[in-house]
């Protein structure tokens, strides 16, 4: 029952944002509204308030550690097996990991986080350690090859500036270092904005997911469509069943982490891969249909799989 009613309305909104895109009730351009009002204003609002709130000392944590391990672990993993497996080329190489391993922390992570944790303090710092962290990391690797101009570059080396998830949270971050009891007139818009976070954010994933089109392998050769089917096989398995069994393990056996811990270090890196793969794949002109596939494959089955974890571990 825990399970079920940690679950059931990010099942019950993700479906009615799916059924909404499916029949087209709200418009072909309601889904990426809905997004972008999520990602702009909800999300940055609900962020700052729970991080001015929170204690820094919560944002440098074992289980942060261990989920950082565990990126960069699934990262060279997924550069190898793109290499030595699919002969992919190097900018290839790494959109092909950082779709193994980067995961969903802002759409998917955060609703999962308050309604199943009851605390988004934990895929907050997570998604920090992706931003600041593995971002530059893939960014370097991609400009070794598949560098798109000086302009393209500087734009997505700035996102991290521009990015209003990551102010919102470096601000409350900063709110909470130094202390600061925030007016009633600064707290009640960001509580008013940020209540609409999670049900917006599903109801947009949902949305995506109901406009998807027939998957990419179908245009493809016939001899290149088996290879292509393998590899976006591995991707998945890679991101949602391999990295949430390695966090398990180095949580559980090296850090001997417990309790909501473990279930908040083994959930998060068991979300799905986030849309920067896509985004990163377009800006860099390279084939974005492996990592859309991708992309909404691993967030389908995780779905299902990150209810089994928490049902598992809770």
């Amino acid at each position: 029952m825990t399970v079920l009613s940690g679950f059931l309305p990010i099942w019950v909104i993700t479906a009615l944002g799916w059924a909404a895109g499916r029949f087209d009730v709200l418009g072909q351009h309601a889904q990426s509204v809905l997004g972008r009002f999520a990602f702009a204003f909800a999300m940055p609002a609900l962020l700052f308030l729970t991080l001015a709130r929170a204690r820094v000392s919560d944002l440098a944590t074992p289980g942060v550690a261990v989920f950082a391990a565990g990126v960069l672990i699934m990262l060279g993993l997924g550069l190898l097996i793109e290499r030595w497996v699919f002969r992919r080329k190097r900018a290839e190489r790494a959109i092909g990991a950082m779709a193994g391993a980067y995961v969903n922390s802002a759409n998917l992570g955060i609703p999962v986080a308050v309604h199943v944790l009851g605390d988004a303090s934990f895929v907050v710092a997570a998604a920090l350690f992706q931003t600041l962290f593995v971002t530059p990391l893939i960014l370097t690797l991609l400009d070794l090859e598949a560098a798109p101009g000086a302009g393209g570059r500087r734009r997505l080396l700035r996102l991290p500036l521009h990015n209003p998830i990551i102010l919102a949270s470096a601000a409350g971050v900063a709110a909470a270092a130094l202390d600061l009891r925030l007016p009633e007139a600064v707290t009640a818009p960001a509580q008013m904005l940020g209540a609409a976070a999670v049900p917006t954010a599903l109801f947009a994933l949902g949305m995506s997911l109901g406009t998807r089109k027939a998957g990419p392998a179908d245009a493809l050769p016939a001899q290149t469509a088996p290879a292509v089917r393998a590899e976006r096989l591995v991707l998945v398995t890679l991101k949602t069943v391999v990295q949430p069994l390695l966090a398990y393990a180095l949580a559980r056996w090296v850090f001997g982490l417990q309790g909501q811990d473990l279930l908040a270090v083994v959930l998060c890196a068991g979300l799905p891969t986030a849309q920067n793969a896509f985004v990163f794949a377009a800006q860099y002109r390279l084939d974005t249909r492996l990592v859309s596939d991708t992309v909404v494959l691993s967030t389908v089955f995780s779905m299902g799989s990150l209810s089994v974890i928490t049902w598992l571990l809770a």
